[in-house]
Order: structure tokens, then C-alpha cells, then sequence
């Protein structure tokens, strides 16, 4: 008889324990639930964390010219991503010094000279002669593999774009900028095409 009143005993204890293992592991889920990312990153939709992509990558340092001011140069927000201005006259300095000295000169934010040669910054708007013909495939041979227009064969991107750095945007963010490029004024305007350096020109 005992030993039958302690094994009831015993099963007694241990469902007891069992349900109140079963209380607190719930009560802690409920507490501390799993954190899942937000889509966009918590930013409205895709185009905004595009945006803000654009903007905290730096790429308007490079890809919109710039006005001078009382405080120094500031975006000029009518030429918004649209790179070198096609008409704007060429820097005139001695090419072979810099390149020697390894220097980088630049007019506007736009035009970069090093010992590559010169590079030009390129147009990002949705025009034709933007990006208005890409897919996001090219986006992603740009940041991936430093593709010029982010073509097979095509040669590589010169300084001073970072493709290295941006090779590690996720495919979300890659394709949210995609989104915010292809969402902002389009703007005519033909990009020059780089200079070799000079120790190249025959």
C-alpha cells in the first residue's frame, strides 16, 4: 500500500513540475519574442531604405555636382545623381605630375585624376543616358564584380568608386537602391568616357 501511495505521489510531483516547466517556457516566449527584421529595414518601402542607402553610402559625394557657397561646396539638388556635367570644361593641369605624384584632382566633385588617367563621375538618374536601360543584374555586377554599366566584359570601374566596399550590400539593399535610383528625376546628360593616362597616349 505505501509503496502504491508513493509512486502516485511521485507521478503527482513530477506532472506538477512538468506544467510548470511548461508555464514559465511559455511565459518567456511571450515576453522575449523572437526579433525578426522588419521589412525595408523599418523604412516605409523599398525606395526609402534606397534612399537612405544613397545617402549614408556617399554616393551623391561623387555623382552630384556641386555649387559653391559662402560654406564651402553643397549639392546642387537640380543635377540630383547625374554625374559629371557633360558640358562643363576640362580641368587644366599638368596630367604627367599628377599621375606621377599620385595625385587626385577634382572640379566640381566630378572629375578625378590619378594614375589610372581620368574618371568622370557617371550619370545615376533614370535617363537613357543614366541608368533608364539597366535591369538590376547590372546593379549587382557593379557592387559584385566592379563592372563598368555592370556588363560581361565590359572593363573594370575606376577610382574613386568604392565597388570593393559595396560588394557587401545584401541582395535587399542592392535592389532597394535600384529602386530609389530608378525613382528619381531623370536627367540627360552623356558623360564623358575616361582618359588614359598620359604615359599610355602614343
Amino acid at each position: 500500500m505505501k509503496k502504491h501511495f508513493n509512486s502516485i505521489l511521485l507521478l503527482v510531483i513530477l506532472m506538477l513540475l512538468f506544467q510548470c516547466r511548461e508555464k514559465n517556457s511559455g511565459s518567456m516566449a511571450s515576453e522575449n519574442p523572437i526579433e525578426e527584421v522588419p521589412l525595408n529595414y523599418g523604412f516605409e518601402n523599398q525606395v526609402k531604405l534606397g534612399e537612405h542607402l544613397v545617402l549614408v553610402g556617399g554616393c551623391n559625394d561623387c555623382h552630384t555636382p556641386k555649387k559653391m557657397t559662402d560654406h564651402g561646396p553643397v549639392l546642387d539638388s537640380a543635377l540630383w545623381l547625374s554625374g559629371h556635367p557633360s558640358a562643363m570644361s576640362k580641368i587644366e593641369v599638368d596630367k604627367a605630375e599628377m599621375e606621377s605624384k599620385g595625385l587626385v584632382v577634382t572640379r566640381d566633385l566630378t572629375e578625378w585624376i590619378g594614375p589610372w588617367g581620368v574618371s568622370y563621375a557617371a550619370n545615376l538618374t533614370p535617363d537613357e543616358t543614366g541608368i533608364g536601360n539597366w535591369k538590376v543584374e547590372q546593379l549587382y555586377k557593379v557592387f559584385r564584380e566592379g563592372k563598368y554599366k555592370g556588363l560581361d566584359g565590359a572593363r573594370m570601374i575606376l577610382p574613386p568608386m568604392p565597388w570593393e566596399m559595396f560588394q557587401y550590400y545584401t541582395d535587399e539593399e542592392v535592389e532597394a537602391i535600384f529602386a530609389y535610383l530608378k525613382s528619381v528625376k531623370p536627367i540627360r546628360n552623356q558623360v564623358p568616357p575616361p582618359l588614359p593616362p598620359v604615359s599610355m597616349v602614343k
